[in-house]
């Protein structure tokens, strides 16, 4: 079977999920010192900040955290299942709102673009703090992770780097958050993050 045009596709137990983001040092460091972004004065809480729960469009993203200093690190954020279902529940598909959602172009390990759409969720200014405070209850830095799978990709090991990533399975949606999310709406449309869902 193909895979629908839109999915939430990620890494998660029966209780929690995680998402990702790229920092740089000055944020990173201290958020997986202290278990929490917030342990930062670097950390912004006036900038929309995007999470995706999709490894390879993080890569993606990030050149494999090889873009510069702000994307440097690859920080994995866990949230409790309940927390990101509530963030979801704020989605807004247009420019407005505390929750912004984007659906993109997936991307294969070797981040190529693929035919279907991955989701990025814009954390606006309105509810950061207590995301950033409370809702994120993990942070661990994966970027020698990511820049080993970067390494085997470009080494033409696509299948090593493959075992690599994190087991990602599709993640269910009630019938109202795909209705929030746009999740059944037709192709076309979903606008391109490569410049919104950037990193801090």
């Amino acid at each position: 079977m193909p895979t629908p045009y839109r999915q939430i596709r990620a890494h998660y137990t029966d209780t929690t999920i995680t998402l990702y983001q790229a920092y740089h040092q000055s944020i990173a460091l201290p958020a997986v010192a202290n278990q929490s972004l917030l342990s930062s004065p670097s950390f912004q809480l006036t900038r929309m900040t995007w999470i995706k729960p999709s490894w390879n469009w993080m890569m993606y993203r990030s050149g494999y955290a090889t873009k510069g200093p702000h994307q440097a690190h690859i920080l994995a954020l866990t949230m409790p299942r309940e927390a990101f279902e509530h963030v979801l529940s704020l989605g807004n598909l247009t420019k407005k709102g505390d929750v912004r959602i984007q659906w993109d172009p997936e991307r294969s390990v070797s981040i190529g673009r693929l035919e279907h759409r991955s989701i990025q969720i814009g954390i606006g200014r309105g509810i950061i703090e207590k995301w950033a405070g409370e809702w994120v209850i993990g942070i661990e830095d994966v970027t020698e992770r990511a820049r080993r799978i970067g390494e085997l990709v470009a080494e033409g090991r696509v299948e090593e780097a493959e075992g690599l990533r994190p087991v990602e399975r599709v993640y269910p949606v009630s019938e109202e958050l795909r209705g929030v999310l746009g999740m059944d709406l037709e192709e076309g449309g979903d606008g391109d993050g490569d410049v919104e869902g950037g990193a801090d």
